[in-house]
């Protein structure tokens, strides 16, 4: 696959579109990475669709990582699931309730809880098939009243929601302390800080729950956290997940840290002023405790040590993959575009060509890129003004642009672009495409 400018389905837009109320909706559909095709519907276009993916294989890597199985549950659900936990009538109009030709009643799945715990106990007999957590990655609908914010607040969306499964409460609590730490790493190797703060459990239930929220200054909501969680280096520690998670779990927990809803000015106040953080922020994990609400709904026993049924208690822990591009962007942008972070760039560089036509020029860039390769690169070959280049690749976000014209290529040289930075330097073709490599 070769990927030229000249070529490209990559739909840039010069003007912001009229329903875009915030920066990560404008610059999502100015960059081209999706179109709406109906109210909180986004189709996904090709630049899109790769940061995607690249989001989802760093959350797949950190679940695997911490010892969860990935499955594939299907988006249709029979309502008799449901109706089992007691859900189906308590979940309103947010559903999507259908009926299939047989008049089956069926649902588009907003979450798995009932589906996971069916499927689980046709496995689980004995307390040796436990612990087992297990997760998927795939599209829910919630049909919002107001669908707003682009991806940030869709109908439809790619979740990771997971599910554990343990014989004990303090398995239990283990397994939840797993997740926390995982999704910690997921969001730290995104160059993200995430900071988990105390939650309502709202209709999943249960009796502990933390949100992670990024910090933005578009964010949703207003937050306040101390100024210790934001200097801790995560991504230093490597959890051992076999072990006793409770300390490195407790220093998160220990340390102050609330959305609005959640904020106790006594608390705060007890905090010194330099260690006060207030700010903006978004929320892109939520994990949930729920002990035996639904696998004592659904009938789900195993046979204990000592011969006597035991209910497994249950936790789920929910990341919103493509809420997290919004929040990407919302983190990292400004008034000329997107500012990917390397891990989750669709393309680490976009070669500029400022002179098509001349013969040097072209063969340095077509040098370049062939080093680089068509994952590594986009080619803007495109017979444009070089500020309409420059432009797209600001718009775009990629991390690096290698800029060449007339001059540089004579010497055998590239002008380098640090998109997060701004910072430019003129180096060799050798260290443009070290640099480009590394990060």
């Amino acid at each position: 696959m070769t990927l030229r400018l000249s070529r490209a389905f990559l739909p840039t837009l010069k003007e912001t579109p009229a329903e875009a109320q915030i920066a990560s909706h404008r610059l999502m559909l100015r960059a081209g990475l999706i179109r709406q095709t109906s109210a909180g519907i986004y189709a996904w276009l090709p630049a899109g669709l790769r940061v995607l993916r690249r989001v989802e294989q760093i959350v797949r890597e950190e679940q695997d990582r911490a010892g969860a199985q990935e499955i594939l549950m299907p988006t249709i659900q029979p309502a008799e699931l449901w109706r089992e936990s007691g859900r189906y009538d308590d979940y309103g109009k947010e559903m999507l309730r259908i009926r299939d030709r047989h008049e089956r009643e069926m649902l588009f799945g907003p979450t798995n809880e009932e589906m996971v715990t069916d499927i689980f106990k046709q496995f689980a007999k004995s307390y040796r098939d436990l612990p087992r957590n297990l997760y998927h990655i795939q599209w829910k609908f919630r049909d919002e009243v107001r669908p707003r914010f682009g991806v940030m607040r869709g109908r439809e969306f790619l979740m990771k929601d997971a599910y554990s499964f343990d014989l004990t409460k303090e398995g239990a609590q283990h397994s939840y302390r797993q997740m926390f730490l995982a999704y910690l790493r997921t969001f730290a190797r995104m160059g993200l800080k995430a900071i988990p703060m105390r939650a309502d459990t709202g209709p999943i239930g249960g009796n502990l729950s933390h949100e992670f929220i990024i910090l933005a200054e578009t964010g949703e909501s207003q937050v306040f956290v101390s100024r210790d969680l934001l200097e801790r280096d995560v991504l230093a520690e490597a959890p051992d997940y076999d072990s006793d998670l409770t300390a490195q779990v407790d220093f998160w927990t220990s340390h102050y840290a609330a959305t609005e809803e959640m904020h106790d000015e006594a608390a705060w106040a007890a905090l010194s002023e330099d260690k006060r953080v207030s700010a903006r922020g978004i929320e892109v994990g939520h994990i949930f405790y729920f002990g035996t609400k639904y696998s004592a709904a659904m009938g789900m026993a195993v046979t204990g040590p000592d011969g006597q049924p035991v209910i497994p208690e249950m936790g789920s822990y929910g990341i919103g993959v493509s809420r997290l591009v919004g929040a990407l962007i919302e983190a990292n942008h400004d008034e000329a575009g997107i500012k990917w972070p390397d891990a989750v760039a669709p393309w680490a560089a976009a070669i500029l060509n400022l002179r098509p036509g001349d013969g040097p020029t072209d063969a340095l860039c077509e040098t370049l890129y062939a080093r680089l390769g068509s994952e590594g690169a986009v080619y803007d070959d495109r017979p444009v003004r070089a500020g309409e280049k420059f432009a797209d690749a600001d718009l775009m976000g990629f991390p690096w642009q290698a800029i060449i014209g007339p001059r540089g290529a004579a010497a055998g040289r590239v002008e380098l672009k640090r998109r997060m930075t701004g910072e430019r330097e003129e180096v060799s073709l050798e260290d443009a495409i070290t640099r480009i490599k590394g990060g």
